[in-house]
């Protein structure tokens, strides 16, 4: 396990190749799983704020549900965006074959870490990389393109921790016995 300030990262991340490929997954992470995203507290108001600007983009079964029970809810004191029977997203939307997300721009920030995610340990905010079969193609993309997963949610982990953080996450991964950057 390596930790940089009061964040802990798990030993499958820094080793990791990742790169999505819609075509490829057809948006499958917004579709499998039987809880929605998680949603941090600070964003569950503006996922509610926003679901009647981009309800458009829904089908009608989406737009119904939400209705009735809202884009969100709460599991073990958590918040989660809702699923359809257990299935998709409340705010996926099908284009041809491939799942795409309403919210785009504003998605929680777990869709935009996935497939990493964040856990807690000793308290302290601790990265784990959720490995599914579903995303089979975007870890033989990361390894055919040379991309590390750290640096395919690079924006994400910036958003949450900071550049510096970031920085010194990319020169502890170069400079590591195990050499991670050079893979």
């Amino acid at each position: 396990m390596l930790a940089i300030d009061d964040v802990l990262i798990d030993d499958g991340v820094p080793g990791a190749f990742f790169s999505c490929d819609l075509v490829l997954c057809k948006g499958a992470c917004c579709v499998e799983g039987e809880l929605g995203a998680p949603v941090l507290e600070e964003e569950a108001e503006s996922l509610r704020e926003i679901t009647g600007t981009v309800s458009e983009k829904l089908p009608e079964k989406n737009r119904r549900y939400i209705r009735r029970y809202g884009c969100l809810e709460i599991y073990q004191g958590n918040f989660y965006t809702r699923t359809i029977e257990g299935r998709e997203c409340v705010f996926a939307f099908r284009d041809k074959e491939i799942t795409f997300c309403a919210i785009e721009k504003r998605k929680p920030l777990s869709c935009r870490l996935f497939p990493i995610r964040i856990k807690k340990k000793f308290g302290l905010d601790y990265l784990v990389y959720e490995r599914h079969a579903m995303c089979r193609q975007a870890v033989k993309g990361g390894i055919d393109k040379s991309v590390l997963l750290v640096d395919y949610v690079a924006e994400a982990l910036i958003e949450c921790y900071g550049l510096t953080w970031y920085r010194r996450l990319k020169d502890l991964l170069a400079n590591s016995p195990m050499n991670y950057a050079r893979h």
